[in-house]
């Protein structure tokens, strides 16, 4: 039995950046009518300055009002949010907090969509931490919105493979083809009346924080295989992994795992391989057995690119 007879939704969104934006051109080319749209001004964070397609400006556009919010957490906007009268909210990208009298206010809840499988992956910044930590597969959740950010029973899930040299960047790129589809799909079924959604085992919840610059630096304890996936997860248009030389930042573009084992100190420059120079990695480097990494292309503060052999053109010394 159909919740409603016209499945057509009054539908508000959250949402930023192109993440937003995607989600909201779903929306718009849907058969739900979308009423309200809640965005953030434009911040001037590193990882706001990427992937930044208005949302605000697509939404008028279209002749959708359009609220700027940093925190939703005001009277006049829940005001707003009352005479709108959506059927449901759907969140994408939404920075901060969203409170219990937001996400309850609709009759059928609120649907987050969020670039992780979850419950693995809450918080920010999902793409780059799957990547570091060497996951087969990354994918995109919609699920509805509970008091525990991130936490809320599954609606619907769909993944991706990770690709051996993928780097955040084709990574989001895969994601992001699946936001429209699975909000509308999502929507489809919260319509036909289902409630029996899945609930996220908690056993198996990880929650990440905002990334910053010391994020990116790298640490020579790490292992090769370690580093290696870090230099891709930060990978232009991210900030590049780095490290320092002679008292300069360097920016690690191109790196890869040695073909031999090289053992010392993590974060020596050690020998030429490849296209590249090595440098010792990892904490268990000492006993011979770890693999190095290949350090193939840098860049400066001052925006040079060179190839790490006219950089590290004597061997001996530190990175760190």
């Amino acid at each position: 039995m159909k919740l409603w007879e016209d499945t057509a939704m009054r539908v508000v969104m959250f949402g930023y950046q192109t993440w937003g934006h995607r989600t909201l051109q779903a929306l718009l080319g849907s058969e739900h009518e979308v009423v309200l749209v809640v965005t953030h001004p434009q911040g001037e964070g590193a990882y706001e300055k990427m992937w930044s397609d208005s949302v605000a400006d697509l939404a008028s556009a279209h002749g959708v009002p359009v609220v700027l919010r940093n925190r939703p957490d005001d009277e006049e906007l829940l005001g707003l949010l009352k005479d709108a009268d959506p059927d449901v909210i759907v969140a994408t990208n939404w920075r901060t907090w969203i409170p219990p009298q937001i996400f309850n206010l609709p009759r059928l809840g609120t649907l987050n969509v969020h670039d992780s499988l979850l419950p693995k992956y809450a918080g920010f910044s999902p793409l780059i931490w799957a990547l570091i930590n060497g996951e087969s597969e990354v994918g995109v959740t919609a699920h509805m919105m509970s008091d525990v950010l991130d936490a809320g029973d599954v609606v619907l899930q769909r993944s991706v493979p990770v690709g051996d040299r993928d780097t955040t960047a084709d990574l989001f790129h895969k994601t992001l083809e699946l936001f429209g589809p699975i909000t509308v799909d999502g929507l489809a079924e919260i319509a036909s009346g289902r409630t029996d959604w899945t609930a996220q085992d908690r056993s198996q919840a990880s929650f990440f924080h905002k990334r910053a610059d010391e994020d990116s630096r790298i640490d020579w304890t790490w292992t090769a295989q370690e580093l290696d996936r870090l230099v891709r997860a930060q990978f232009d248009p991210y900030p590049n992994a780095f490290t320092f030389y002679r008292g300069q930042r360097v920016r690690v573009l191109r790196a890869s795992v040695s073909q031999g084992i090289y053992g010392g100190t993590p974060g020596r420059i050690f020998i030429r391989e490849g296209d590249g120079v090595v440098i010792v990695a990892g904490a268990e480097a000492r006993r011979g057995r770890s693999h190095g990494l290949v350090i193939e292309r840098v860049r400066l503060d001052d925006d040079t690119e060179l190839d790490a052999t006219d950089l590290f053109q004597t061997m001996g010394g530190y990175l760190g």
